[in-house]
């Protein structure tokens, strides 16, 4: 029986919704009891995911509950390999009319940055993550955010991913200009890495 739940949430990329659930057969009772052995958890009302040792990854319940949201700060930094150790949250941009409450979520642990609508397009591209399709900050746009909120970034955190920016083969030293004037942080910009650019 699990086996074949499994392949259920397979076909929904590892994250169901109640009416999903139901037009599979499952209805309240049997819900609660895959709940309570454990098979399955709520991730919000109306979602659930697969819980077994070979859940799905984090990803598939991000780009399910928010399609809109962009990989940022230390997940785009982690994402560019410019920082060594794993973020603690999955933090994701997101336009700063975004309703707050949808991000009151108990799995995965999610950090919403509610961006003005004329910055928060700035710099978004796609990539693959564990297969899925991923709204991720360029490199230049993740380092313009380190910079602007350099005072609630661990020293350790910013030093290394501005190093690692530094000697990275792939960065657009014109884009970080482009974008260090629409987030006002140019001065910033050649303070810390003018010496390299």
């Amino acid at each position: 029986m699990n086996e074949n739940i499994k392949d259920i949430f397979e076909q929904h990329g590892g994250l169901m919704r109640t009416s999903e659930l139901k037009a599979a057969g499952f209805y309240y009772k049997k819900i609660q009891k895959l709940m309570e052995s454990g098979i399955i958890e709520q991730v919000r009302r109306g979602y659930y995911q697969y819980s077994g040792e070979d859940s799905f990854s984090d990803i598939s319940i991000i780009t399910t509950l928010f399609p809109d949201a962009v990989l940022c700060m230390e997940s785009a930094l982690d994402y560019y390999g410019y920082m060594d150790r794993t973020p603690e949250a999955w933090h994701l941009a997101v336009d700063g009319k975004s309703t707050r409450t949808r991000f009151y979520i108990d799995y995965p642990i999610v950090k919403p940055h509610f961006i003005r609508s004329e910055r928060y397009r700035a710099g978004i591209e796609q990539v693959k993550i564990d297969g899925k399709a991923v709204k991720i900050y360029d490199r230049e746009r993740t380092v313009c955010d380190l910079l602007l909120h350099r005072n609630k970034v661990d020293g350790e955190v910013f030093n290394l991913a501005i190093q690692r920016y530094i000697h990275d083969p792939e960065k657009v030293e014109a884009r970080l200009m482009k974008y260090a004037r629409l987030l006002h942080v140019e001065k910033k910009v050649w303070e810390v890495l003018g010496v390299w650019l």
